[in-house]
């Protein structure tokens, strides 16, 4: 694995890279509460095919972390890997997880001349993910957490005996614990950060998704274009069915968005599903491709 800083409109990010540069590029954009070094289970797997790319997201880890929630509005997101796309040999490949999911579909549906191949890792386009959230069944049930992350006083309490409830939050609350000690102090390093707690949850506060009760449906729902909402890319999804915070009706539909789609599941896998199984993630990708 390599590291450095670059500059991505004029603000500094940490890349973390591996596989020769010469290789057609992979960008990998992790999610919630992780940072780049994230795929190093996964990008080992896929070196010899793919200059693996995977930065620090605004607000994570390294990288710039402005202040202000309106900072990190998916636009914002999106440009800043839209700046790093067209850094290396676009149109790329460009796989994301959990949060990192959203940035990567916002760069194919709104800058579709960078994205060649577009694979998700569960995580979820806007609008099934949406109307499973209002809906007031299951989804919504499991995407409580997301009220508790907007809350007033998140950065106090996640923050407290050393992240003692974010730790428990990423080891139990979206999935099987999967993480040894070591790996668990590399997080706790990233994020006690100065700032980087409050930019985290900045993306969930930014986020004009909302999340209805259980048994409450919402019909106050943020407008959403559908008609810009499309991928037009040969779109893979990669799903862990054991996931407790995605469910499966959070992807309903999505064929109406990504007509050439191709879903594929990892059996005995959650959430977490690059770090439990980065062998048969790699796989489903190589062979995909090759299709």
């Amino acid at each position: 694995m390599d590291t450095k800083t670059i500059e991505l409109n004029g603000q500094p990010f940490m890349l973390r890279s591996w596989g020769r540069p010469d290789l057609p590029p992979l960008l990998m954009l992790h999610g919630f509460p992780e940072y780049g070094g994230a795929w190093g289970d996964l990008a080992p797997h896929l070196a010899a095919r793919f200059h693996c790319l995977a930065p620090d997201q605004r607000g994570y880890g390294q990288s710039w972390t402005p202040d202000g929630v309106g900072n990190y509005a998916l636009s914002h997101l999106v440009s800043d890997m839209a700046a790093l796309a067209e850094q290396f040999d676009a149109p790329l490949c460009v796989l994301g997880h959990d949060w990192g999911a959203s940035v990567a579909y916002g760069l194919a549906m709104f800058r579709p001349d960078l994205v060649s191949r577009l694979i998700i890792a569960n995580g979820v386009h806007p609008v099934p993910f949406q109307r499973a959230m209002a809906a007031g069944g299951a989804q919504s049930a499991a995407s409580q957490y997301i009220n508790a992350l907007r809350a007033s006083d998140a950065v106090a309490r996640f923050s407290a005996d050393n992240f003692a409830l974010l730790e428990q939050f990423f080891r139990h609350g979206m999935g099987v614990d999967w993480l040894p000690e070591d790996r668990m102090q590399a997080y706790r390093t990233e994020w006690a950060r100065p700032g980087r707690l409050q930019a985290m949850l900045n993306w969930y506060c930014a986020s004009p998704l909302v999340v209805a009760e259980p048994g409450v449906p919402r019909t106050d729902l943020p407008e959403l274009p559908l008609d810009r909402l499309m991928v037009r890319c040969p779109h893979l999804l990669l799903w862990g069915s054991e996931d407790k915070a995605l469910l499966p009706e959070s992807t309903a539909g999505l064929e109406t968005f990504a007509p050439d789609l191709t879903r594929f599941e990892i059996p005995g896998t959650d959430h977490w599903l690059h770090h439990q199984k980065p062998e048969a993630v790699a796989q489903a990708i190589l062979d995909w491709l090759a299709a």
